[in-house]
């Protein structure tokens, strides 16, 4: 198994710490993508790369239509017990759990990076009826702000960042066009909150002790610098990308 598979499956240990320590998604990105298929009733929507069902949740908000696909079995087994009421399947991006034509929208939530994403593309326009949306989302931080660059740099860049920054995002055809745009906004936390966040990232699960060590104690010393305390409420700003295809 390669070192990126490696880090793709490195969740599912972990899986109460990410749901505690991840954010949620603005509400509109999830709009902003639905738009070509909010007229449609009865709307069916499957959210692949689920994890521990942050993005599952806002969609079951826009319809009772929603099933989850996660490969990784710990973190499907914890959304399992926060989501009870919804199919949830163990699967990839690459090989749907769906049959033909049985959906108006896919969603990844912080997982199309870590598909083969030629293939997924084509698994994508089985599943979804025509046209369907395929909506791809991304949380990144913004390090325009100092202390969040600092952060940032301490936990090293993740599979994701380095995909938007280097923008390497593709959604192949039969897709032939896809739209962009960018949502800002904070998610508040504490430096509790920030140091799970840090715990719950892919190279931090991989890394060797030496590593972990250095990243926690690192990012104390930052909130030292910032004279943040355990009761210090901070707001941690996003930008979540969003990309949108139609079939």
């Amino acid at each position: 198994m390669d070192q990126s598979a490696i880090r793709a499956l490195s969740f599912g240990a972990q899986a109460a710490k990410y749901e505690a320590a991840r954010p949620t998604y603005p509400r509109p990105a999830i709009d902003w993508a639905l738009e070509p298929v909010r007229d449609r009733r009865e709307l069916r929507i499957a959210d692949v790369g689920a994890g521990t069902g942050k993005l599952t949740r806002l969609l079951c908000e826009v319809t009772a239509g929603v099933v989850a696909v996660e490969p990784d079995p710990g973190m499907l087994a914890h959304l399992r017990t926060v989501i009870s009421d919804i199919a949830a399947h163990e699967g990839r991006g690459e090989s749907l759990p769906l049959p033909d034509h049985s959906q108006d929208a896919i969603f990844y939530g912080q997982a199309w990076h870590w598909t083969d994403q030629e293939l997924a593309s084509r698994e994508a326009a089985r599943v979804l009826r025509p046209g369907g949306v395929l909506g791809l989302l991304w949380n990144i931080r913004d390090t325009t702000v100092p202390w969040v660059a600092r952060y940032m740099e301490i936990q090293r860049d993740s599979d994701a960042e380095r995909a938007i920054a280097n923008d390497a995002i593709r959604i192949y055809p039969p897709f032939l066009t896809t739209d962009r745009t960018e949502f800002r906004w904070a998610a508040p936390t504490t430096c509790a909150g920030l140091l799970a966040l840090a715990q719950s990232r892919s190279h931090f699960l991989t890394a060797p002790r030496p590593e972990k060590d250095r990243i926690l104690r690192e990012t104390e010393e930052l909130f030292g610098q910032m004279g943040w305390d355990t009761e210090t409420v901070i707001d941690l700003p996003h930008t979540t990308h969003c990309f949108r295809a139609v079939l």
